[in-house]
């Protein structure tokens, strides 16, 4: 069973809850729950640690249990799902969207929000560097004028 939440949320609570309500669904379906890998992180990042552990380990997989689709990944759902028949196992997604309208807005609020948190990361970042190479400067001015005064 695999649950992942959103970095910017209470992480530990619905996360806990997450896992909890899935591991509840599996054990209702008469599936015995062998793991439950917990994971914070956005569902457009696809190098997430534990998702990526869990998908190259040798350890035999039944199945994959997610609240929703995106929470395994936001984008290319449908290859791992190719993935998981080829390789034997199952991916059950508990709620699916109601509606192709609906997951189509969840992509999209997800993009502007990833696109919104890289650019004032990058912002963040390039002021972080402006402010070194200010003072980097400063010091460099302060050196040579110790330099031409000796």
């Amino acid at each position: 069973m695999f649950t992942h939440e959103f970095p910017l949320l209470s992480r530990k609570t619905i996360l806990e809850t997450q896992a909890e309500q899935l591991t509840q669904f599996a054990i209702a379906n008469g599936w015995v729950v062998d793991k439950v890998i917990k994971e914070v992180g956005s569902g457009l990042n696809d190098e997430r640690k534990k998702l990526v552990e869990l998908l190259l380990s040798d350890e035999p997989i039944a199945r994959i249990i997610v609240e929703h689709k995106d929470r395994l990944t936001r984008f290319g759902f449908n290859y791992l799902e190719i993935l998981a028949k080829k390789q034997g196992f199952e991916i059950i997604v508990v709620n699916p969207t109601a509606t192709d309208q609906d997951d189509l807005m969840q992509d999209f609020a997800s993009i502007i929000t990833s696109f919104c948190a890289k650019l004032y990361s990058r912002r963040r970042a390039k002021e972080k560097t402006e402010v070194i190479i200010q003072i980097l400067n400063k010091e460099k001015n302060h050196e040579t004028s110790r330099t031409s005064l000796d």
